[in-house]
């Protein structure tokens, strides 16, 4: 049974049953706290926690996930995994405990030829909470399960929460035996290598508070309005009814292994090392498959540092098996057609997808090669030091800086005869993990309660009415305060307001929220900002400029007609800049993200080289002809299905309902789903200036534009600036570059002419200089505070010069400076110096710490510095003492 075909039965089996069907939820999570989608029930947490009215009583669906927390076990053992697929069906104050076992048991034990799973009964167990006889009995009513094929767990195995107070229940997880070949008998609760988990059902059906941990809690009450949350792993499935060992040998992911192998020339199963890095390219390039066809491109922070990451591990991973030479370009095709029945677009994004994989691959491949002299360095460090293990600290710089996986690093370091501090790479590691914990704690933390939120919203969602009117009167449903929902706010608070409706847009779809007040009979409120912190509901944080406001109050919603008309400029303009760079560059070139507010704008897109100066000028002048065309704008409401159908573009990783809003911009040459505000014709967007394009990354490129009176405030300024050059120059606007590339080269010339008698000045005083030397301990010494000297390479000349004048007898020079208005000196030695045991490294960081710096260098040359320059006689005697003792 393929694994489409199980996603098939599922969707069929519970859409036939009155379950909405919701078509998974972008990997990308909405949630702030999280990267990714990392559960299937996370869509839905808003209706579970009763956060959001549940749009319809019971769904359906099969979500894509990502875990990536144990990402260095994939491969390791047969149960890890980065990507997944969960089946899930729900019920929101529907269906309960008796029907949702109905459904599963129906579901597993339905033969294949009438559309179910084919399970057989005798191979199913259960396991239930210890306290749960509730679902015992059902279990045993519905599906004639036998109580010794029923298993009582505690709260650590059959009790789920979120962790924090609100709602929660007791679970029943549904296992398949899969024989005495896989360990001993006695169910889940003895061996779960015999007994595999597949569906785990929640009873979401109690209150909980003071939590304490995930089994140390308070049961409040029962829930008025109980929920299912169930979730069947569709990879476990598909390897049970596929009759393979484990999930990297299913149908979705077996081939990527294959032609890991086939690259390689090595067979799978021959060799445990061989088959976890198998295991981990075939794993990794469908997880990187499946994140960049949701948007995720690759980089050095955030979500794009975890597909970087799964990226470079197969990299590595295929080096280890042999593979030098570049392999996505035949890996992804073999992922994409292994995936592409149940998820097609990847096969239509592939183009996109391939370029930004094969295009990491080669950076990394060059970036192996610095890591690799790196490494040949502290290779060689550590033999000189007589040392056997390369420090942790090595091993964590090149996999934090380059990227190199410790493993690459272990397996290197070992033919060059050396072992790895691993505890202390290890360790460093860790405290890297958990200062990330860390910082992930403190922005959850600083984020407000949002069941604050959940009356409101359960009053219904916020009218936006800021498409046909900047004004909007309406009434106050509510008033929140540090997080608090109060009555009212004074004079002076700042504050949350929410209303019924409002002509205000909050900030999305890379819009800035709009300026403005809100007004009342007896209030007069400055509106800071707007947001919608749960679905559907609108928050207008303010400042109460005079008066109070109370809940129930009339109110009227006033946007700054200068700073939407300015607003709605910018998104207009953006559109035009995203259609241009798409005419110029073609398809590949995808809008990425992108951020307006009134008098700028900017785009990200799929890009890896820079934008040459006439291609810019191309893309700018494409823009301003669409603004000097006068194309008309157009807005229509339709389902999602059909815009896509129309050729809508959508942003990657935005989350989309079924219905959608298109934005055409001269009809078909732009258009895009878009909910912001823009202008009715284009030739109200006035000039776009395009004043940058930079990367954001090595697939990403960025473009930012002003837009209307703020680019023609741009360039007067710039007329400004050569009106002043010409007049200066006494020389034509036309002819300002060759007057200034003239005046340049003459400036170069004068300044190596100044370097030339600077040079020379400086040579004339190493006589003088050396005269001075004296007799300090074993050898002859010139210890030397020379005044200003333009910068340390002059120091170190003269040092060098210095010393070469007092011959073969032991010498030492130390001569120390003001440079730019801090203190450096610079040591070096001779043979003989060196042979009687003086080394230029330690008495530079002996003079460094006198003038509050630091320093060191080999033993022949070496340098510090800091920033005393009165010390620097200090400094200087210190060497002198050095070398008498």
């Amino acid at each position: 049974m393929h694994t489409a075909d199980i996603q098939r039965r599922w969707l069929d089996f519970f859409g036939q049953r009155g379950h909405t069907v919701v078509p998974s939820a972008s990997l990308i999570a909405d949630d702030p706290t999280v990267m990714f989608t990392i559960a299937g029930m996370v869509p839905f947490i808003p209706y579970l926690t009763g956060l959001v009215p549940a749009p319809f009583p019971r769904a359906t669906s099969v979500q894509k996930c990502i875990r990536t927390l144990d990402i260095e076990e994939v491969g390791k053992t047969t149960r890890h995994g980065t990507f997944f697929q969960m089946n899930g069906n729900f019920s929101f104050g529907d269906y309960f405990k008796e029907q949702a076992i109905a459904y599963a048991w129906e579901l597993l034990t339905t033969s294949e030829s009438d559309g179910g799973l084919g399970f057989d009964e005798k191979d199913l167990w259960v396991t239930v909470y210890e306290d749960d006889d509730e679902a015992v009995h059902f279990w045993q009513k519905v599906a004639g399960l036998p109580l010794e094929r029923i298993q009582r767990l505690g709260k650590a195995d059959n009790y789920w929460s979120t962790g924090q107070p609100g709602p929660a229940g007791p679970s029943s997880e549904i296992y398949v035996d899969r024989g005495p070949k896989y360990g001993r008998d006695g169910g889940p609760a003895v061996d779960d290598s015999r007994f595999i988990e597949i569906w785990n059902l929640v009873f979401m059906q109690h209150l909980i508070d003071d939590v304490q941990s995930k089994t140390e809690f308070r049961i409040v009450s029962e829930l008025p309005r109980k929920n299912i949350d169930t979730g069947m792993g569709m990879e476990r499935v598909a390897f049970l009814k596929q009759g393979v060992e484990n999930f990297y040998e299913i149908d979705q992911v077996r081939p990527v292994l294959d032609k890991a192998a086939e690259l390689s020339g090595r067979r799978y199963g021959a060799d445990h090392g061989d088959d976890v890095r198998m295991r981990v390219v075939a794993d990794h390039v469908r997880s990187a498959l499946m994140l960049m066809s949701d948007g995720v491109t690759p980089s050095n922070e955030g979500r794009g540092y975890i597909l970087r990451r799964l990226l470079r591990r197969s990299i590595r991973a295929m080096r280890l098996l042999g593979v030098q030479e570049a392999a996505f370009g035949e890996l992804f095709p073999a992922s994409r057609d292994a995936m592409k029945a149940s998820y097609p677009e990847v096969a239509t994004e592939f183009d996109r997808i391939n370029r930004l994989a094969t295009g990491e691959e080669e950076t990394f491949l060059s970036t192996l090669e610095s890591g690799t002299s790196i490494l040949d360095l502290a290779v060689t460090k550590t033999k000189s030091d007589g040392a056997q293990t390369l420090p942790g600290d090595t091993a964590f710089l090149l996999h934090d800086t380059f990227g190199f996986p410790i493993d690459l690093t272990m397996e290197m370091a070992e033919e060059a005869g050396l072992k790895v501090d691993r505890d202390a790479f290890d360790k460093l590691m860790a405290d890297q993990r958990n200062r990330a914990k860390a910082d992930a704690k403190a922005k959850k933390s600083g984020l407000a309660d949002l069941s604050v939120y959940s009356a409101f919203r359960a009053q219904g969602e916020t009218v936006f009415t800021g498409y046909e009117s900047l004004q909007t009167e309406t009434s106050v449903l509510g008033v929140i305060v540090d997080g608090v929902s109060v009555s009212r706010a004074t004079t002076g608070q700042i504050a949350e307001v929410i209303l019924a409706e409002t002509s205000l847009y909050a900030e999305s779809g890379g819009q800035e929220a709009d300026a403005g007040s809100i007004v009342g009979a007896a209030f007069d409120l400055e509106v800071l900002d707007v947001q919608r912190p749960v679905k559907g509901l609108v928050s207008h944080k303010v400042q109460v400029r005079s008066g109070e406001v109370g809940v129930g109050e009339a109110a009227t919603s006033v946007v700054d007609p200068a700073w939407r008309q300015a607003a709605t400029q910018a998104h207009s303009a953006t559109h035009l800049i995203h259609a241009a760079l798409r005419q110029t560059l073609g398809p590949d070139a995808h809008q990425a993200g992108s951020y307006n507010k009134a008098g700028y704008m900017r785009l990200d897109f799929n890009w890896n080289k820079p934008l040459s100066s006439d291609t810019r000028t191309e893309i700018e002048e494409i823009a301003n002809n669409a603004v000097h065309d006068d194309l008309e704008v157009v807005t229509r409401i339709m389902p999602l299905d059909e815009a896509r159908q129309l050729g809508a573009m959508a942003l990657f990783g935005e989350k989309y309902g079924q219905t959608v809003r298109v934005v055409d911009i001269g009809g078909p040459w732009s258009r895009e789903l878009c909910a912001g505000t823009h202008v009715s014709r284009s030739s109200q967007v006035g000039l776009i200036n395009l004043i940058s394009e930079s990367s954001i990354g090595s697939t990403n490129r960025r473009v930012e534009s002003l837009v209307g009176l703020d680019a023609f405030r741009d360039l007067a300024a710039e007329r400004a600036i050569v009106s002043q050059l010409t007049s200066s120059l006494k020389t034509p606007r036309e002819q300002l570059p060759d007057r200034i590339a003239d005046l340049m080269a003459s400036l170069k010339a004068a300044e190596k002419k100044i370097s030339q008698y600077e040079a020379q000045a400086l040579a004339g005083r190493v006589p003088a200089i050396a005269a001075n030397a004296r007799r300090v301990g074993q050898v002859s010494a010139v210890l030397e505070h020379i005044g200003q000297v333009g910068s340390g390479d002059d120091v170190r000349s003269l040092v060098m010069a210095v010393r070469e004048r007092l011959g073969s007898d032991a010498a030492v020079v130390a001569l120390a400076a003001d440079v730019a208005g801090k203190p450096a000196v610079i040591v070096a030695t001779n043979d003989a110096a060196r042979s009687a045991g003086v080394k230029a490294g330690a008495l530079a960081k002996l003079a460094a710490g006198t003038l509050g710096g630091g320093g060191g260098g080999k033993d022949d040359m070496a340098q510090g510095g800091g920033s005393k320059l009165d010390a620097i006689p200090a400094a200087l005697e210190a060497i002198a003492t050095a070398l008498e003792n």
